[in-house]
């Protein structure tokens, strides 16, 4: 097999089926790795009801339960420099992103115009290749920042009405050249890397898509590495027919075998080596897990717009590596100038109770309430079945695949103190915090609770779904009432919510107030609650604008 099509060829038929396969794949394991918590969640005898730590009295101030308002108008010229950070650090990220997408797309745009003399160097022309091959910063741009459909559809708009301008221009100039030629090559350049980067953006299988992408690729690289080699070589390939005809092997079930057997090779050593590298490097701290995700996108980029350069010599297709480590070199110069002018003085530790009953709509809510606070401070909670597998971090995958997820649950009070002063307070190379998520048996997520309510600078409980069934969510308000400051305590609500039985809980846990509660001392006392609709920018910000209200220690 020549280098031109096994770069042509072998290569694009790889990532593609990794790619294809990295759905289904993750999809299993994740589901695998869900049940596998349930069961060490389900482990240890149920408690709800804790035994009083202190006599109970009836205080002598009532408690008032106030909505807070949730469209407020954010002023940019009145905000402190944390919540600036929080609301506005994620465009920060997209735009270090953008400026290290334009270094590889000017590198890769010179080596399409450089591999092929016969070309006709002109300034529309570079525009248009330059502005084709920077499509990949939109997509980063609506993972890392544009959440809300109104700031998607700006980014959209501002990528292709340049686009549009350039085809214009190009056509006006050359009007030999139809727009439709120009509008197809965008299409054949960009659209069959953005199909494939969708397995891994999927939003159920995002935390290990670009893990199992990594090791998908290793063995399918496996199961056309022997077949490469026995097709170069004759007397390779006659051993390994003469191997199979003497056990009884038929010429198919050779040729199964030999695909089996790459991938098998493959799989242990370069497969698992490169998912132990990778985990190893994340525990370092050397990247985190939105940039591991980031970067499979521009290396599917990489490869599958690397193809065409090959047909002009094998050599061009380094262009697309040379490119890559352009990106590498300018996002981490960027995000190191970026991070060290922008950072919170103190960070802010946030603890996120919850429904766990909520699903999909804990996941909507949690990831775009994540790219407000990650930029000031940790995010901490006790792990459930509705967020678990999007949280999922590399070390607990390969737990999960060694068979050793046990060990990642809380065993005692010793070990609550262990994993909250392991707790991760220094940000990463991107400049955000990490999720901290602690699994607990039945037996061990009330102290556990407890201790995270206790070292956080602020709460928040969503009690979206709230209604008599949530035996846990009691637990929980009586605990914060008892135990917590409610001045650092923001409650989340909305039309799912049963109000009246809530406000009637917590007023019943208000007149059986512990005689050490810190809310005791204070004349007026208010549960906040914060009504949710929408989830779009204006809401979450000036949520995370409440939280930071909240937090004792403002930077």
């Amino acid at each position: 097999m020549s280098t031109r099509v096994m770069l042509t060829g072998m290569l694009p038929f790889v990532v593609i089926v990794a790619s294809l396969l990295a759905i289904p794949v993750s999809l299993f394991l994740l589901r695998m790795y869900k049940r596998a918590v349930r069961r060490g969640m389900a482990t240890g005898q149920s408690i709800i009801a804790a035994p009083d730590r202190a006599p109970r009295t009836t205080p002598a101030a009532a408690l008032e339960v106030k909505t807070l308002p949730r469209d407020s108008v954010i002023q940019l010229g009145s905000m402190k420099p944390i919540s600036r950070i929080a609301s506005f650090a994620r465009w920060r990220t997209a735009a270090v992103y953008t400026a290290a997408g334009a270094c590889y797309a000017a590198i890769i745009t010179g080596g399409v115009l450089l591999s092929d003399r016969t070309q006709t160097v002109v300034l529309v022309k570079l525009a248009l290749l330059f502005w084709t091959f920077l499509w990949p910063v939109v997509p980063v741009a609506v993972l890392v920042a544009a959440y809300d459909w109104t700031r998607r559809v700006q980014v959209f708009a501002a990528y292709f009405g340049v686009l549009l301008l350039v085809v214009g221009i190009a056509v006006f100039r050359n009007p030999g050249i139809g727009p439709e030629k120009l509008v197809l090559y965008w299409i054949i350049t960009n659209g069959p890397p953005t199909a494939l980067i969708m397995a891994f953006l999927y939003r159920p299988v995002r935390a290990v898509g670009p893990l199992v992408l990594a090791f998908l690729i290793a063995i399918s690289v496996g199961s056309q590495a022997v077949l490469s080699v026995a097709e170069r070589s004759n007397s390779f390939l006659r051993a390994l027919s003469d191997a199979g005809y003497a056990i009884g092997l038929s010429a198919t079930s050779v040729f199964v075998a030999m695909i089996v057997a790459g991938v098998l090779v493959f799989g242990l050593l370069l497969g698992w080596p490169v998912l132990k590298l990778l985990a190893r490097r994340y525990d370092e701290k050397k990247f985190s897990d939105q940039s591991l995700t980031i970067d499979a996108v521009w290396l599917i980029f990489v490869v599958v717009q690397s193809i065409d350069l090959a047909f002009n010599g094998a050599v061009w297709m380094l262009t697309g590596l040379v490119a890559f480590a352009g990106y590498k070199l300018a996002s981490i110069f960027g995000f190191r100038r970026a991070v060290l002018g922008e950072r919170p003085s103190a960070s802010q530790t946030l603890l996120l109770l919850r429904v766990f009953a909520l699903g999909r709509r804990n996941e909507k809510l949690f990831d775009t309430l994540r790219k407000h606070w990650q930029y000031v401070g940790s995010i901490l909670m006790i792990a459930g079945p509705d967020l678990v597998t999007t949280t999922v971090e590399p070390h607990e995958f390969l737990d999960f695949i060694r068979g050793r997820v046990g060990r990642q649950f809380i065993t005692d009070a010793k070990d609550v103190e262990r994993r909250i002063s392991a707790v991760d307070k220094v940000p990463d190379p991107d400049g955000r915090y990490r999720i901290a998520e602690f699994f607990c048996h039945n037996d061990t997520w009330q102290m556990t609770m407890e201790r995270l309510a206790a070292s956080s600078d602020v709460v928040l409980m969503d009690l979206r779904s709230f209604s008599p069934n949530n035996r846990g969510c009691i637990y929980e308000l009586g605990r914060l009432l008892d135990g917590i400051d409610l001045n650092r305590v923001v409650f989340l609500v909305d039309s799912s919510t049963d109000r009246n039985f809530l406000e009637t809980t917590v007023q019943s846990l208000w007149r059986s107030l512990s005689v050490e509660s810190p809310n005791r001392a204070e004349s007026e006392r208010s549960v906040r609650l914060f009504s949710i609709a929408t989830q779009g920018e204006r809401e979450l910000q000036s949520l995370v604008g409440v939280l930071l209200g909240a937090a004792p220690r403002m930077g």
